[in-house]
């Protein structure tokens, strides 16, 4: 074991939060600093879709079982596309022996677990509310940018990135709903742009809904008996809004990617690397498999197998490939489906026939999904229809980081 490293963090979102847990757990002293307090870092009305390679992080820092109560299964994951009618439903008999497609988690619980594990273990040091020219520490082993989609410490280093702006925005709102089971999510492909519903348990639903950006700020403006209208025309008549639980806000999409994902002590993990269209609600679990390879690195340096200055390249070299698949994955799904074009139909109706005949071409997708597009060789068993064992395919992926207005971490 090598004498204790230092990192430091900056940034306390949840993927913050959850890498200080992390690189505590692999044997680093850590001091996690962020300009928000504790409750305001809390204070975000925001869910989560939690898939499989979220929950495998979770159990191996020992938080899973603690946030489960808080989390809502969903058993059924009915994906439509709007124009050609066509739909395929995923259920966890797709990926094995699973339990649920999916979790679904408000951001309050989160985050209140990860702060509360942070403040009781006596590896991390917390410097929260506080500027970040008065929260100096000692130059670090490592030093991680975990401070969002507009990172001062990615424009300090002079990390470029590239990026594309949507003609959509994305309106995020809770309803009261009837008609939908409550173990059910949807994701509605419409011209306008994808549409998910998300059950939080007892008819409270969290609604993504894309648009084009003019029509998302109309739609955000009117009264609440205008929206529940508006959303009753844009949803299948099964589902049947009742009641706004929260304000309607919207928000611009982009496509962003870091040019480089290293730069000496530096690396960068979650929103401050890559940001893409919340199609299949992927966001927060593509950040968080940033912060499961960081966590294996971390245990390597602190065992003295792998050298700290050598950490952020072998980190950029295991991100790079789940980066661009799950990036051009969502990219061109969101080309694909979010049109009129009619050239188009005929192949998205073969895809959906595809999808809707054939039990491992669903597993492919769903499994890609759930664990990212790498893992698909090392989770895709023989099927007991034939012997041959499943090559990797492209399969559907999505990301769906949503930031509240004032959100400056992850």
């Amino acid at each position: 074991m090598r004498p204790s490293l230092h990192a430091r963090i900056n940034g306390a979102g949840p993927t913050g939060a959850l890498t200080a847990l992390a690189l505590a757990q692999a044997g680093w002293r850590v001091s996690l600093h962020d300009p928000l307090s504790p409750g305001a870092l809390q204070a975000r009305e925001r869910a989560y879709a939690f898939t499989h390679s979220s929950r495998a992080l979770l159990e191996r820092l020992g938080l899973w079982s603690d946030l489960r109560p808080h989390l809502v299964p969903f058993r059924r994951l009915q994906l439509q596309d709007v124009p050609t009618a066509h739909r395929v439903i995923f259920e966890p008999a797709d990926l094995g022996d699973a339990d649920a497609v999916g979790w679904i988690g408000s951001h309050r619980p989160l985050m209140a677990l990860l702060l509360l594990r942070l403040g009781q273990h006596t590896s991390v040091g917390l410097a929260l509310g506080l500027d970040a020219a008065i929260a100096t520490t000692a130059d670090p082993d490592l030093l991680v940018a975990a401070d969002g989609p507009d990172s001062p410490t990615r424009r300090a280093l002079g990390i470029g990135q590239w990026s594309h702006r949507y003609a959509q925005s994305c309106l995020t709102v809770q309803v009261e709903m009837g008609g939908a089971a409550d173990d059910e999510a949807w994701e509605l492909l419409r011209p306008e742009g994808p549409f998910a519903v998300l059950p939080l348990g007892g008819r409270r639903f969290q609604l993504v809904w894309s648009a084009p950006t003019a029509r998302c700020q109309q739609i955000e403006a009117l009264s609440g008996p205008a929206f529940l209208d508006r959303l009753a025309g844009a949803l299948p008549d099964v589902l049947q809004p009742e009641s706004l639980l929260t304000e309607p806000r919207s928000f611009p999409v982009a496509l962003q990617l870091a040019r480089r994902l290293h730069r000496g002590r530096t690396v960068l993990v979650g929103e401050s690397a890559h940001r893409c269209h919340p199609v299949g609600g992927q966001g927060l679990n593509l950040c968080w498999r940033d912060v499961a390879v960081l966590h294996q690195l971390a245990e390597r340096a602190a065992r003295g197998t792998l050298h700290p200055r050598h950490l952020g390249a072998a980190y950029g070299r295991r991100r790079w490939p789940d980066l661009l698949l799950t990036l051009l994955a969502t990219d061109l799904l969101v080309r694909l489906f979010s049109n009129r074009l009619p050239w188009l139909l005929p192949l998205r109706s073969l895809a959906f026939e595809v999808l809707a005949r054939s039990g491992w071409s669903r597993a492919l997708a769903l499994r890609a999904m759930t664990q990212g597009p790498c893992r698909l060789r090392q989770t895709l068993p023989a099927w007991a229809d034939g012997d041959q064992q499943l090559s990797p395919a492209p399969a559907l992926s999505g990301h769906g980081a949503i930031p509240a207005p004032s959100a400056r971490t992850e």
